[in-house]
């Protein structure tokens, strides 16, 4: 049973909680730096796609796991920043460099547009709004054809960085080193944000809006910094993964994008950074899983591969519903489960984790 004695007050916010969980992080940053190594161009692509799914759900689950704040339409700052980073390059020419956060800083300021008039909405109202705004910026797109050429869509192209011409599909190695940079700028973003005031401003919103402003919050432009941020890596996400589609239109970024993202963190664990990579697995991984397993089950059978509409959904579906069902904490609040058993064994209480009443008593008075 490992005992973290804290010895100062410094120990409450640092990176890591002790020297062995930085040497596991290290390990796995030395196993994703050379992983291009390891497997094949398919499985390069497959890996830097869970990655940019990733980015995409740190950045929601800033509002939603952080501050509590539902969304159903952060597809549409994926588009913002996807069509912005293009755009940049094409009709200004400027730079990837420089093209790639401008396209996140115009998806922040997007969003915070869009909080100013939602602060006050919550629950299913908010998530009715962001609904909407994910409808409309999918009509907008093909309103605004000659800037995004509507429904023809636009081509992403080459990434020019230091020199070098990356593609996704002829340097696929170096396309996912520079998702893995971004990725990780973004996890320690995160991490940082959460260490602040700020951070402890959106767990007091997300935990209780009533006593969060008795103690002073300004609840309102706590909201809307959290819909720029997560706005603004969600544009980040967005932008690499135009590159890595290489042609994009509206369709790409409709509204079952919106909501794959907020069952990719459901299922991943709500809260957490982790949550956001273990939905990223899922979602990067089950398409691959299905195809596979249909390939399998069709050669044993003797038949020939059928493609079945609406599999992928279906099977997404019912791993959302027997997470809710069994595990309401996800993936990660699974493995917290297992990681305790065995720190405490055999001193574990299978009550430990009894499920509790999510609201506190202060949220009765709204």
């Amino acid at each position: 049973m490992r005992t973290v004695f804290k010895t100062s007050y410094d120990a409450d916010i640092n990176l890591f909680r002790h020297g062995a969980q930085m040497g596991w992080y290290l390990a796995l940053l030395a196993l994703a730096i050379v992983l291009p190594w390891l497997f094949n161009t398919f499985w390069i692509g497959e890996a830097t796609n869970m990655l940019i799914w990733a980015i995409a759900g740190m950045g929601l689950m800033i509002l939603v796991g952080q501050t509590g704040q539902a969304s159903l339409g952060h597809a549409a700052f994926l588009a913002v920043g996807c069509y912005a980073n293009v755009l940049f390059q094409e009709k200004l020419g400027l730079p990837f460099i420089i093209s790639f956060p401008l396209g996140g800083i115009v998806a922040g300021l997007a969003g915070v547009l869009i909080a100013i008039p939602t602060t006050r909405l919550h629950g299913i109202y908010l998530a009715i709004g962001t609904l909407a705004i994910s409808i409309l910026a999918d009509d907008l797109i093909v309103i605004a054809e000659p800037l995004t050429n509507g429904v023809m869509g636009l081509y992403a192209p080459d990434i020019n960085l230091f020199g070098l011409s990356i593609n996704r599909y002829a340097q696929p190695d170096l396309f996912y080193w520079l998702t893995l940079v971004v990725t990780l700028l973004v996890v320690l973003a995160y991490r940082n944000i959460l260490r602040s005031s700020l951070g402890r401003s959106f767990a007091a919103v997300r935990d209780s809006e009533v006593s969060a402003r008795a103690m002073g919050v300004n609840v309102a432009k706590t909201k809307a910094i959290s819909f720029g941020i997560s706005a603004g890596i969600t544009g980040l996400a967005g932008a690499l993964m135009g590159h890595f589609a290489g042609i994009f239109n509206n369709e790409t970024f409709n509204i079952i994008i919106s909501i794959q993202l907020l069952l990719m963190i459901v299922i991943g664990g709500l809260g957490s950074i982790h949550g956001a990579f273990f939905g990223a697995v899922i979602v990067a991984i089950l398409p691959q899983a299905i195809a596979i397993g249909r390939d399998m089950v069709t050669g044993v059978l003797g038949v020939s591969s059928i493609a079945i509409p609406g599999l992928e959904s279906a099977i997404f579906g019912g791993i959302l519903i027997g997470f809710i069902l069994f595990e309401p904490m996800g993936i990660y609040g699974r493995w917290i489960k297992i990681r305790t058993y065995f720190q405490l064994f055999p001193f574990y209480r299978r009550d430990m984790f009894r499920r509790q009443k999510s609201y506190l008593k202060t949220e009765r008075m709204r």
